[in-house]
């Protein structure tokens, strides 16, 4: 990912819009306070309440940037343990405490353009659901996990956005809700769309599917792009056939080095530089060059010969996964 193309849409979007929505507040549909409709979720019960800040995985203090990002973390939860919930609590430390981790080594992208507003919200337990259906996984994540995300919302957008342009971001399950807001808030939330520079949707797949459902999206293609959808998937060539919880048929894919939607070979060059965690140090280093990256069309992924990190062979993401260094690979 480079930080220089997120510089770009910001002042590209800056000069459309943020004349006309310096110094306003943004229209808000319902309170954070108040449960979503049954018609945006299946869920029932009251959402976590943002209006307290330890619900909030980060908040930036004074905002003194003129875009934000919104960024919602990937899967902190695997408790394998007997008797584990479904969908973890929002006050689950562990939980916490590895959405810290992940906003590490991801949100920090952002911090140098954007104001980066993250909330925490209840997630579904990874372990206690492997083996469902897609259609099940989606059920749950439509649930509590959706109620808690659509409150977040209201309550950043009553109280912390004030009109400025935004990105939103995600991660694997952060990602998957990000599909939900993108689907069924954002329809609802025109106004907000419009201000939207660009939904970083990665490691989880935009399908044609969801685009045909959804016309008033658009993905990316090209890096001089505002108001669309920007996602990838990476993996190795080991991966070509075989399943993963994060790879759907139809998935679109856009290059991150080369900013290009075809198979055209963006070489390790090009790459401003990975961002890696040293196992050994704990410390976050700069890797130049770090991976390569060409996508592969039937699948909708990206596909990379990188040593810069090994690959992740887990239940449901594959043999030869670099779901794990969707940002990181990429992240200058």
């Amino acid at each position: 990912m480079k930080k220089r193309m997120i510089t770009w849409m910001i002042l590209t979007l800056l000069i459309g819009t943020l004349t006309g929505c310096a110094g306003k507040k943004a229209d808000v549909a319902h309170k954070s306070t108040e449960p979503v409709s049954d018609s945006e979720n299946t869920a029932s019960e009251e959402a976590s309440d943002y209006s307290i800040e330890d619900n909030w995985l980060h908040l930036p203090g004074e905002a003194t940037k003129q875009v934000d990002t919104i960024y919602f973390y990937p899967t902190a939860v695997i408790d394998p343990s007997e008797g584990a919930p479904e969908i973890c609590d929002i006050d689950n430390a562990s939980m916490r405490a590895m959405a810290q981790s992940h906003y590490e080594g991801q949100a920090t992208v952002y911090e140098e353009s954007t104001n980066v507003y993250a909330p925490y919200y209840r997630q579904v337990n990874l372990a206690a659901v492997t083996g469902i259906s897609t259609e099940e996984r989606d059920a749950l994540s439509s649930s509590t996990p959706q109620t808690d995300v659509f409150a977040a919302l209201d309550y950043y957008f009553e109280n912390y956005n004030e009109g400025r342009p935004f990105i939103l971001a995600g991660h694997s399950q952060g990602s998957q809700m990000l599909t939900n807001v993108l689907g069924k808030y954002m329809k609802e939330h025109e106004a907000y769309l419009n201000r939207m520079i660009a939904a970083y949707v990665i490691g989880y797949s935009v399908t044609e599917d969801f685009l045909s459902e959804h016309p008033y999206l658009k993905f990316a293609e090209g890096e001089t792009d505002i108001g669309v959808i920007v996602s990838w998937n990476t993996e190795g060539e080991g991966n070509k056939d075989q399943d993963s919880f994060v790879i759907l048929p139809g998935a679109k894919c856009i290059n991150p080095l080369n900013w290009l939607t075809d198979d055209t070979y963006a070489p390790a060059t090009s790459n401003l530089g990975g961002r890696i965690l040293n196992s050994d140090s704990g410390e976050y280093e700069t890797v130049p060059e770090a991976a390569d990256a060409c996508i592969y069309p039937e699948r909708g992924v990206i596909i990379t010969t990188t040593t810069a990190i090994n690959p992740v062979a887990a239940e449901g993401f594959g043999t030869d996964s670099f779901h794990n260094g969707d940002y990181s690979l990429y992240y200058y």
